[in-house]
C-alpha cells in the first residue's frame, strides 16, 4: 500500500530552557553541537528525500527559535532542496522568550507562512510550574510584529489541567488568547510523562472530573468565539485548519528528518534515534517497522476518529474490505458513533471518552 509523500517534519532539538512537562526529544542549546547537527540533517535529507512536491513542511522541536540568525539561515538554505508546492503550508515553532523581529523577518524571507507559539498559560504560578517565563507584554509585542510583517496564520498552544490551575485561571487564559485574535489554537491536557521533571518530582494529575470540566469550558468558549472544533484538541477559524497535522490524522505519508523524528511511507514506520551522539555519527535510524494490514487498519481508525469529520466509509471499506456499518452496529446503536454524509464519526459530546470508544472498536 504505497502513496506519495507530500508532507515533511524537521526536528530541531535545541532549547534554551527545558520545560518541566516536556518529554520530546530535546537538549540544551550548545553551539558546539549546532553546526554538526545541521550538517547531519543535510546529509540525512539528501540521502532520503526523493524530490516529491511537498504540500506541508513543519519545523518543530525542541525550540527552533533558540537558533541564532546565522544558524537559522543555514537551516533554511538546507531546506531549499525541497520541491515546494505553490500553496505550501510552511510552519515553524517558536517561543515568545527567544523570538525577535530579525528572526521573524528571516522566516518571511525564506517562505515561512505559518507560525506556532508555545504560550501554554499567562498565570505566573502556572508558568513557574511549567518552567516558563513569558509576559503579556512580550506576547502582545510579538503578535503585533508578526502582523506587521504579514503573517496571517498563527497558532498558539494552550496547556490546561495543571495541578496549580483553577477553572478561573483557565477562563483568564482563554479570554487573553481570544483577545489576540489568532487563527488557530491547540489545547493540551497536562500528561505527566516519564523522564520529565514533573514525574521526577512525583507530581500527580488533577482529577478526571476537573479535567473534564476544563475540557468542556474550552469547547464552550471556543464555540462562542467562532472557532471550529475540527479535531479533539484543535480549534481553528474557518479555512485555517493545520494542513500538516491533518496529514497525521488522515494517516497520510510523511517524511521525518532529525533527532527522534518519525517517517511513515507505504507500510513502514521509521523512527530516528534520540541519541545526539549516534545522530552526529550518521546513525540516524532507531527502528524500521513494517506494518501489516491489521496495523494499518488500526492506525486509520485511531487517527481518523480524532477528526470532526471522522472516517470516509467508502474509502475505508475499499482499503480494508470490511463493512463498517455492520462491524460497529452496536456502537452506532448506542450513539457512541454516528453516521453523517457517508462518514462515521464520534459525536463531539463523546470526544472526551474517544479513547474508550476506539479501544472498543479495536477489540472487535
Amino acid at each position: 500500500m504505497k502513496s506519495k509523500i507530500t508532507n515533511c517534519y524537521i526536528h530541531i532539538p535545541f532549547c534554551n530552557t527545558i520545560c518541566s512537562y516536556c518529554d520530546f526529544c530535546k537538549l540544551y542549546y550548545d553551539d558546539k553541537y549546532i553546526n554538526n547537527y545541521l550538517s547531519q540533517l543535510e546529509k540525512e535529507i539528501n540521502s532520503i528525500y526523493k524530490g516529491e512536491e511537498l504540500e506541508t513542511i513543519y519545523i518543530g522541536g525542541g525550540t527552533p527559535s533558540s537558533l541564532n540568525i546565522k544558524e537559522l539561515e543555514r537551516l533554511f538554505n538546507i531546506l531549499k532542496v525541497f520541491n515546494k508546492s505553490k500553496d505550501i503550508e510552511f510552519t515553524i515553532e517558536s517561543n515568545f522568550e527567544n523570538i525577535d523581529e530579525d528572526k521573524l523577518k528571516l522566516y518571511k524571507k525564506y517562505g515561512i507562512n505559518r507560525l506556532s507559539f508555545g504560550l501554554e498559560s499567562i498565570s505566573k504560578k502556572n508558568l513557574d510550574f511549567l518552567n516558563r517565563n513569558i509576559s503579556k507584554e512580550k506576547i502582545n509585542k510579538t503578535i503585533d510584529m508578526c502582523r506587521k510583517l504579514g503573517f496571517n496564520n498563527i497558532n498558539v498552544d494552550l496547556m490546561y489541567a495543571l495541578p496549580t490551575e483553577s477553572i478561573e485561571d483557565l477562563k483568564s487564559d482563554l479570554d487573553y488568547i481570544f483577545s489576540l485574535d489568532i487563527e488557530h489554537i491547540s489545547t493540551y491536557s497536562l500528561i505527566i510523562e516519564d523522564h520529565t521533571m514533573l514525574k521526577i518530582n512525583n507530581v500527580k494529575n488533577i482529577s478526571e472530573d476537573l479535567d473534564y470540566e476544563m475540557y468542556k469550558l474550552i469547547c464552550t468558549e471556543m464555540k462562542k468565539h467562532n472557532y471550529e472544533h475540527y479535531e479533539i484538541s484543535n480549534f481553528s477559524k474557518p479555512d485555517f485548519y493545520s494542513k500538516h497535522n491533518l496529514c497525521y490524522w488522515n494517516n497520510s505519508n510523511y517524511y521525518g528528518f532529525g533527532l527522534g523524528a518519525s517517517s511513515y511511507a507505504g507500510n513502514k514506520r521509521i523512527t530516528n534515534t534520540r541519541s545526539i551522539n549516534k545522530y552526529l555519527e550518521g546513525n540516524y535510524i532507531l527502528e524500521n517497522i513494517e506494518l501489516d494490514d491489521r496495523d494499518l487498519y488500526e492506525y486509520e481508525i485511531m487517527l481518523n476518529l480524532r477528526k470532526a469529520d471522522g472516517i470516509l466509509i467508502s474509502d475505508f471499506e475499499n482499503k480494508y474490505n470490511c463493512n463498517l456499518r455492520s462491524k460497529f452496529k452496536e456502537l452506532l446503536d448506542d450513539g457512541l458513533l454516528v453516521e453523517i454524509n457517508g462518514r462515521i464519526r464520534i459525536p463531539e459530546d463523546k470526544w472526551y471518552i474517544s479513547n474508550e470508544i476506539i479501544v472498543r472498536m479495536l477489540e472487535d
